[in-house]
């Protein structure tokens, strides 16, 4: 039975685990936060769906490698299948590893300067695509919506149109999408341009990326702008570093309406709530306020990324203690950086910096009964980190780029509203829709300053009156209401697409 929705992101959806036997469950992933758990609720719309995805595959072991994975062997619930794509690791370290982090991965978060092309093998970028094209081909339905994730798969919507060529095809982009000055660094941007504008809908976190998108396509070919609306109305349109008052919602290129929308992923307050008032995070809640004594802690997670700004983070808390040397023994930063995969050497860098920097400053300032910073390299389970946030009077996140940030978001759901003080960059997607963060530049040392001094200072009543805000916004535009809200899209496609001559 083909499939009446298809989607496609380079990652599986679930853990491969072998038992002592030998024998490989396909286990829900840990954490149940997340794109992947929210993209499989999708399947619960349609009678049959599939999830394409690649996976490392020995090439001595390929010819034995089982491509279909049915939903009666999933456990997790779902009813879907996946489609595997075998993949050699040298053709995932190509892939994934060099051409999209060290050739994409820049220019998305404009850092031209780490942008790498020597390196780059543009054609196996272009193989695995088209494998994933075929694939998906294979298994969608005649009328199947094909719905594409983020920037590993730009290639695959004109693939798939070159197959299938009245195929409905979405794609949403998890990263920022740069300007057009950015962006055109890139050698293949006209292949890029050409295949999201074969989509019938692509989707972006924020009006600002969806702006620049727009701009990018008008830069390189004949694109017309078919219609313009306001922001929605939780999106700030004016004030903050990546405001856009209004966005383009409409464009038609070579007789094809091209919709472009722009909407933040939430996350699952549910879902976090749920785990923070079970009796063991409960206990281990209790545990952690106790170990505190009383300081007062300060929570950044993330990953070891050059984007996320952890450096500068370091920076600013290590001038914090040299300049307010009353909160000596009084604040704890908790910093969770898991470390890269290996053989990322621009990761690796950036991971050793972030060693040194903790090692300084807990060098310079710790005592017998007191280390200022905690760093965790290894994965905190998603339990132990709700309750961290739970329990932490600041939450710093001030990456110099990011797509949208969730961690912004889940430290404001685990507060519930009551209190707490979020420090978040202006140059991430969740900025816009909210405001009542401490919103900084962590590109300057004195907004960093200013910044951790207004969170530590302020007041009880500033705190919940902030947060309450946060709160409402996080908990109204959740997960739930990102996912209703692309349903309706598609639905709006089909009757649009009906509407259209078939193309040949």
């Amino acid at each position: 039975m083909k499939s009446s929705l298809v989607i496609l992101y380079h990652r599986q959806p679930y853990d491969e685990i072998m038992d002592e036997n030998g024998i490989i469950h396909y286990k829900a992933k840990q954490s149940p936060n997340g794109i992947v758990p929210t993209l499989k609720g999708f399947f619960s719309n349609v009678n049959q769906g599939t999830w394409v995805a690649s996976k490392a595959v020995k090439t001595a072991d390929q010819a034995d490698f089982k491509e279909r994975i049915s939903v009666d062997e999933i456990e997790d619930g779902g009813n879907y299948n996946v489609r595997r794509i075998a993949l050699t690791e040298k053709q995932i370290e190509e892939f994934y590893h060099i051409t999209s982090k060290e050739a994409f991965w820049p220019i998305l978060h404009s850092f031209p300067y780490h942008f790498t092309y020597e390196t780059s093998n543009w054609q196996n970028f272009k193989n695995v695509n088209r494998l994933f094209a075929e694939a998906t081909c294979e298994e969608a339905a005649d009328d199947a919506l094909i719905w594409v994730h983020d920037y590993n798969l730009w290639l695959v919507p004109q693939y798939i149109r070159e197959i299938k060529p009245n195929a409905k095809i979405a794609f949403f982009h998890h990263t920022p999408f740069p300007s057009v000055d950015i962006f055109n660094i890139l050698p293949w941007r006209e292949e890029i341009i050409d295949s999201l504008l074969c989509c019938n809908i692509v989707g972006f976190h924020i009006p600002r990326y969806s702006e620049n998108f727009v701009n990018v396509a008008r830069s390189l070919r004949d694109v017309e702008v078919v219609s313009k609306e306001s922001v929605p109305e939780h999106i700030t349109p004016v004030g903050t570093a990546l405001a856009e008052p209004e966005m383009t919602t409409q464009l038609r290129w070579h007789n094809r309406i091209v919709n472009v929308d722009a909407f933040p992923v939430g996350t699952n307050p549910e879902q976090i709530a749920n785990t923070l008032h079970q009796p063991e995070t409960e206990k281990r809640y209790e545990e952690i306020l106790e170990r505190l004594q009383g300081r007062k802690l300060i929570v950044s997670a993330g990953r070891v990324d050059y984007v996320k700004g952890v450096r500068e983070m370091l920076e600013a808390f290590g001038r914090l203690l040299e300049r307010r040397p009353e909160l000596q023994g009084k604040v704890n930063l908790m910093v969770t950086c898991v470390a890269p995969a290996s053989g990322m050497r621009v990761y690796e860098e950036a991971q050793n910096l972030i060693e040194q920097l903790v090692g300084q400053i807990n060098g310079h300032f710790a005592t017998l009964d007191w280390i200022p910073i905690m760093l965790f390299t290894q994965p905190i389970s998603f339990e132990d980190l709700m309750c961290y946030y739970r329990a932490a009077d600041i939450c710093w996140t001030t990456p110099l780029r990011d797509g949208l940030n969730l961690v912004a978001k889940e430290y404001v759901v685990a507060r519930e509203g009551k209190g707490g003080a979020l420090i978040l960059s202006e140059f991430v997607g969740a900025a816009v829709e909210l405001p009542q963060a401490i919103l900084t530049n962590p590109y300057s040392m004195d907004r960093m300053d200013d910044a951790i001094d207004q969170a530590l200072d302020m007041s009880q009543a500033e705190q919940e009156q902030r947060m309450q805000k946060m709160y409402e916004t996080v908990a109204k535009y959740d997960v739930a209401y990102w996912g209703d809200r692309v349903f309706d899209k598609f639905q709006q496609i089909q009757e649009e697409i009906d509407k259209q001559p078939t193309t040949v």
